[in-house]
């Protein structure tokens, strides 16, 4: 009796392993929901440069993650989505280097006269919380809108090298951050709350006059100090 609950047991987790969803794929019930990949394992269609047509060779896909590598000379820059994207739900994993440094920024508004994507765009923070150079302002911790509000009760990131995972949902204007389960912020974008948050924070002044002020725009993948690995990036409208 020992030995065939044992073997059920066996039986059991490997069927679990085998029908585990791989990465960078839709089940039928996601693709019913409207859920498409913005990104599809193997190559970085859909993503160009910011503000060019191509995808630096910074930017590489590695066993079935898109990779930002530091060791490459040229080549870098922020990479955004082709597409536009107003009323939304993102997912994505990611994973940082010691060290390292990233950050989702979204509502990009591409265009010469804004010549990087966060004159424009908010931005959820990627770091590694406990060795980058970055860490020394609570907002500026993994998960948070960054430089503008939460603190290091609400950033719960995994150990370096190992996978996080985000949802962003945007609509009407009112903006949720989740990382890893928690909620990392709540807000409406325009709102007296949110124009007192742009005030308290780096983003104020002439350069940023454009700073989020639409909910609408590209969606960037940021280059920054550190290698950072995405996966699983899918959106569907709502």
């Amino acid at each position: 009796m020992k030995k065939n609950l044992i073997i059920f047991t066996i039986l059991a987790l490997f069927c679990s392993a085998s029908m585990a969803q791989k990465p960078n794929t839709l089940t039928k019930k996601e693709i019913k929901q409207g859920w498409k990949l913005l990104f599809d394992g193997s190559t970085t269609k859909g993503w160009h440069t910011y503000l060019k047509d191509t995808v630096g060779a910074k930017w590489k896909v590695i066993e079935g993650a898109i990779v930002f590598d530091e060791t490459q000379r040229r080549g870098g820059g922020d990479i955004v989505t082709n597409e536009e994207f107003e009323n939304y739900e993102l997912n994505l994993e990611w994973k940082i280097s010691k060290g390292g440094n990233s950050g989702i920024i979204f509502n990009i508004q591409e265009d010469k006269k804004f010549p990087y994507t966060w004159m424009t765009g908010p931005e959820m923070q990627v770091l590694d919380n406990i060795d980058a150079d970055d860490n020394k302002k609570e907002n500026h911790l993994a998960g948070l809108l960054y430089d503008m509000s939460g603190d290091a009760s609400l950033s719960k990131p995994k150990p370096v090298g190992e996978w996080n995972q985000v949802k962003l949902i945007q609509n009407k204007g009112h903006l949720t951050f989740w990382l890893n389960g928690i909620k990392t912020f709540d807000g409406q974008i325009g709102s007296e709350a949110w124009n007192a948050l742009i005030t308290n924070s780096k983003f104020k002044g002439n350069m940023f006059a454009n700073f989020a002020k639409v909910n609408k725009g590209k969606i960037a993948l940021q280059e920054h100090p550190g290698s950072s690995q995405w996966r699983n990036i899918k959106i569907r409208t709502l």
